[in-house]
């Protein structure tokens, strides 16, 4: 499993366990880089200590503060704002700029709500 899937996989578990995850915001709003294929992704994280440790260690992100959204509003208001927007999901971001998995917001739906409706999916295969 390469690091960016393995990434993804802890924030599918995560944020169906906790039913909510986080982003960052500053005084201007919340972050959307372009990503290595040009298109904007919005970064998103299945904690506060993984939102935490990137505005603490890449400088980039230094003036954010993490922010937690609810899995419902998240579904119900974000994914249709993002998809809108045509932004990508970001997923558990990390390393020294930040980067990983992006993703449309409808798969990330897709994927937590499948484990949040079936939590056996949660364990991890061996």
């Amino acid at each position: 499993m390469t690091q960016s899937a393995s990434q993804a996989w802890a924030f599918y578990r995560e944020v169906a366990a906790a039913k909510a995850l986080w982003t960052v915001k500053d005084n201007v709003g919340y972050p959307a880089p372009k990503t290595a294929n040009g298109r904007r992704a919005q970064p998103f994280w299945s904690s506060q200590s993984r939102a935490a440790k990137v505005v603490s260690e890449v400088p980039a992100y230094s003036a954010f503060s993490p922010v937690t959204i609810s899995w419902e509003k998240f579904c119900e208001t974000w994914v249709p704002g993002l998809t809108q927007d045509g932004l990508l999901v970001g997923v558990n971001w990390s390393g020294p700029r930040a980067t990983g998995f992006d993703m449309e917001p409808e798969e990330l739906k897709r994927n937590v709500q499948a484990l949040i409706e079936d939590p056996d999916l949660r364990a991890p295969t061996a």
